[in-house]
């Protein structure tokens, strides 16, 4: 089954910034841009890390007012996101105020790879690296919703010929599938349970499903076979022993 990759989503124009490259001018970048993120990288392109606007507020809030004494922070007391807070409030440079390590993605990753890390690590951007770990673009939440724009006959489409015909070797019309705005309702009588149980993993996995209606049923509780004692066979059983 074929997944929409990350990099047929992807922004690959990226506004970067070096390790040395000025705190105002990192500001600058992302008010021009109109960006709320950008990654650091170095000579080579790799990326060290992410700067965010919450970067910069942490620089604004930490930093003395005109009149007022810079305050003297006992670091020795200070939890370890609190040393970083204070270290990001004198930040000079991008390299002293991105946040390290970056969480990246691959531009061969799946899109439903890359929403998973996206929405693990709670950030709204991802680097895109290529096969050498060098930055060739970006991605973000709303690039990867337009997944969930595809058209219901398409993602019926796949269902079919995918998952019944190729995977489970099965006539197409012997699942009756319909898709209502993302929601796939497999309904039908199949000869095992791993069979229905597979249909329904694989339909979940289709980009653009946003749910599943199962309402399949099945001739032969096979769930308690040890695979060796089966009689496998196909596409759908080599899934199987992956599980």
């Amino acid at each position: 089954m074929k997944q929409n990759k990350v990099g047929s989503v992807m922004t690959d124009e990226v506004v970067r910034a070096e390790y040395a490259t000025p705190f105002k001018e990192v500001t600058r970048l992302l008010a021009d841009h109109r960006i709320s993120g950008l990654p650091v990288v170095d000579e080579d392109d790799r990326v060290l890390g992410v700067i965010s606007e919450t970067d910069l507020m942490m620089r604004q809030t930490g930093a003395p007012g005109p009149h007022g004494p810079r305050r003297r922070l006992r670091i020795g007391a200070l939890t370890a996101a609190g040393r970083r807070r204070a270290a990001k409030s004198g930040a000079r440079t991008a390299g002293r105020l991105m946040t390290e390590p970056p969480v990246t993605v691959h531009a061969d990753d799946s899109i439903a790879e890359a929403a998973r890390t996206m929405a693990q690590r709670h950030v709204e951007r991802l680097p895109v690296l290529d096969e050498e770990d060098r930055l060739v673009g970006i991605v973000t939440r709303r690039d990867l919703l337009q997944v969930f724009l595809r058209p219901d006959a398409e993602i019926r489409a796949e269902v079919v010929d995918e998952v019944l015909v190729r995977a489970l070797w099965l006539a197409p019309r012997s699942v009756a599938v319909s898709v209502a705005d993302g929601v796939v309702t497999l309904m039908g009588h199949l000869e095992r349970r791993s069979e229905a149980e597979i249909a329904v993993s694989m339909t979940r996995q289709i980009d653009g499903v946003v749910d599943v209606i199962d309402k399949l049923t099945y001739r032969f509780d096979d769930s308690r076979i040890q695979p060796e004692d089966q009689a496998l066979h196909g596409v759908a059983d080599d899934w199987l022993r992956g599980r």
